[in-house]
């Protein structure tokens, strides 16, 4: 049995209102959005108009700088409506899905007679590629590069996280095929991060010509950044991928059939859902769809396209957001607390211990968007390396890029990071400091100095 990398430093967040996995809908998502925002660094030109007939694969953008990036329509239907930002900026393309899906038929993809340019094409034109992305940075892969590995998170640990055995379940056999074809994209190993005592699918445990790690210990031993630390690093000048085990799924479809699947399935989750359950649904559906409107009118809840940590506010009549596969419903933190930094508070997770609720470890909360509080002096507390299972110095690395010096940010670790790997740096932070704005805006300058 191989070895387990158990990760000492972490925190799990219990909450209320876990997806149960006996609860599984599918449902029929009147309109699917494609959301531009999602991928950084691209600038893209629409390919389409309001009033276009889509097919599932048809081109709805492609990226200005890599023609050969290309974003397709995960429904069939009708293109209604456009919507553009400040400057004209491409904010989401709505499609209006069709009852019967029409699909774009690429014809038979040939894992072992394709070259690597040959598969990497078909990926394109498929309009797939977006759903492979690189460190450092988290954008999309370059069409043309060479990773030195590509990995994969076969669990999340995230709160109120979707199981991903369940996320794959019946389609093992498209999961197979898409490490398979990842491996294939390139001459790079595919590293399979598996959680040493919890998985259970044999999709996930006998999954063939990857290399598979076990992981052990609290979030985020699920991050795919945390997994890259421990196996093989990124280092400056390289480049590493890495896919979501459902775009695996989607990927791995499109080699056994030659046709673009969006399918997936949601976790629906949250103290504020009334239901919380599993939706099978597709990319980018609408949040009525998957919540059947029971959040509409409610100005008193925060639905997140994501989780509590990483995750971003939609609004009810919104989508969801092109890599989350999770959908999560908490109270909005409007009330004040008279005296709430004297008196005992309501139960709430809490790694310092202050609080009764902070002893109890198997306690699950309900829990609101309220800060406690706001920022304050940046002081250095030994909060972060508690639950940041990285060798790097998380203080040190922020304050290099407040105040952007890039060679120490290199050799603090800046290439490895990423905002998700630092949320719980933000959700510990005594001084609440926006930890997960610094880490993006350190990552942004690393790249505009990359391109320079």
């Amino acid at each position: 049995m191989a070895s387990t990398i158990k990760l000492r430093k972490g925190f799990d967040i219990k909450l209320k209102g876990q997806a149960d996995q006996g609860k599984c809908v599918a449902v029929h998502a009147q309109t699917v959005s494609i959301n531009p925002p999602a991928f950084r660094y691209s600038k893209f030109k629409l390919l389409v108009e309001v009033g276009s007939e889509v097919q599932v694969g048809t081109p709805l953008l492609h990226d200005k700088k890599y023609p050969s990036i290309v974003v397709s329509a995960p429904v069939s239907g009708e293109v209604v409506a456009v919507h553009r930002g400040d400057r004209r900026v491409l904010q989401e393309v709505v499609i209006l899905a069709d009852q019967q899906q029409k699909h774009i038929e690429f014809g038979p993809i040939k894992l072992e007679s394709m070259d690597v340019s040959q598969l990497r094409s078909a990926v394109q034109q498929a309009g797939l590629w977006p759903l492979i992305r690189r460190r450092p940075f988290d954008c999309i892969a370059l069409p043309d590069e060479n990773p030195f590995a590509i990995f994969v998170s076969g669990f999340d640990s995230g709160p109120l996280a979707p199981s991903i055995d369940f996320l794959i379940e019946g389609n093992e056999q498209a999961f197979q095929a898409g490490l398979h074809l990842l491996g294939r994209l390139s001459q790079a190993p595919v590293h399979l991060g598996i959680h040493a005592t919890q998985t259970r699918s044999a999709a996930l445990l006998k999954a063939e010509n990857v290399q598979i790690h076990h992981f052990e210990g609290a979030h985020p031993a699920g991050n795919v950044g945390i997994q890259m630390h421990h196996i093989r690093p990124v280092n400056k000048g390289e480049a590493a991928w890495y896919v979501h085990p459902s775009d695996v799924v989607i990927l791995g479809r499109f080699a056994l059939n030659g046709r673009c699947d969006f399918r997936k399935r949601i976790a629906l989750s949250g103290s504020e859902t009334k239901e919380p359950r599993y939706v099978d649904s597709i990319l980018g559906a609408s949040i009525q769809s998957i919540t059947a409107g029971e959040f509409k009118g409610r100005n008193d809840v925060r639905i997140i396209s994501g989780n509590v940590l990483t995750g971003s506010k939609v609004s009810p009549d919104g989508h969801l957001g092109f890599y989350d596969h999770q959908l999560t419903a908490i109270p909005e933190g409007n009330d004040l607390e008279f005296l709430g930094w004297l008196l005992p508070s309501y139960p709430r997770p809490d790694i310092s211990r202050s609080f009764l609720s902070g002893w109890l470890k198997n306690r699950v909360y309900q829990v609101n968007t309220n800060t406690h509080g706001e920022e304050r002096a940046f002081v250095v507390t030994g909060q972060y390396e508690q639950v940041l299972p990285m060798e790097i110095h998380p203080t040190y690395l922020l304050k290099s890029i407040m105040y952007q010096d890039i060679e120490e940010m290199e050799q603090l670790g800046i290439y490895e990071v990423s905002e998700e790997d630092f949320a719980l740096c933000e959700f510990v932070c005594t001084s609440k400091i926006p930890v997960q704005k610094i880490i993006r805006e350190g990552l942004d300058l690393m790249y505009e100095d990359s391109m320079a």
